[in-house]
């Protein structure tokens, strides 16, 4: 359970490193707003990972968190930002999710 509450929280991170994102290409209320999503993605974001904290590893459930953020981020860069998907982005994002699985394994 708590690695799917670990996996929900670094999908909040990607909602607020994307409503950032959005924030920085608006002004006004619409700027307004995405800041918004901003504060309520990060709340729900840390939230999760402190109850993920509780049984698993503070060292795994970070380095997790951040990847599952990192990895979720670049594609919604490529995807909605437009941010190049060349070769070695690809490799090195394959990278990271190899090493998210293989901490999931060598977790107890």
């Amino acid at each position: 359970m708590n690695w799917l509450l670990l996996i929900i929280a670094g999908l909040f991170e990607v909602g607020f490193a994307t409503c950032l994102g959005k924030a920085k290409e608006t002004a006004g209320t619409l700027s307004t707003l995405w800041m918004g999503g901003f504060f309520i993605c990060l709340t729900l974001s840390m939230y999760l990972l402190y109850k993920a904290t509780q049984t698993l590893p503070i060292g795994t459930a970070y380095a997790v968190w951040t990847g599952v953020g990192a990895i979720g981020t670049v594609v919604v860069g490529i995807l909605v930002f437009k941010e190049p998907a060349d070769f070695w982005r690809l490799f090195f994002l394959t990278t990271l999710v190899a090493s998210i699985v293989g901490l999931k394994f060598v977790s107890s």
